[in-house]
């Protein structure tokens, strides 16, 4: 019999735990970074599970930049508000 390929997200898991000799050799307040980026990553173990890509880290790469992007909208949009609220008391 052939084997199976085990589900996306205890893959996912063991994925995330390969890298903890990296975590640990980062400071702490950067672990806590390392951690809301591997967060990311869970948040879209669904598309994950669908998108069948061979390489897991590919899906935590891309999970990091869609969450960064969301993020620079986010801040962007804000600092468009501010600049009116700024050109609006002049």
């Amino acid at each position: 019999m052939g084997r199976t390929v085990p589900s996306f997200r205890p893959a996912l898991e063991h994925e995330i735990e390969s890298w903890k000799d990296f975590k640990r050799a980062l400071r702490p307040e950067e672990q806590k970074v390392f951690d809301k980026l591997m967060n990311f990553a869970r948040i879209h173990a669904d598309a994950g599970s669908l998108a069948a890509r061979p390489m897991l880290s590919e899906h935590l790469f891309i999970s990091f930049a869609i969450e960064q992007e969301k993020r620079i909208e986010l801040l962007l949009h804000r600092i468009h508000e501010l600049e009116e609220l700024i050109k609006g008391k002049e």
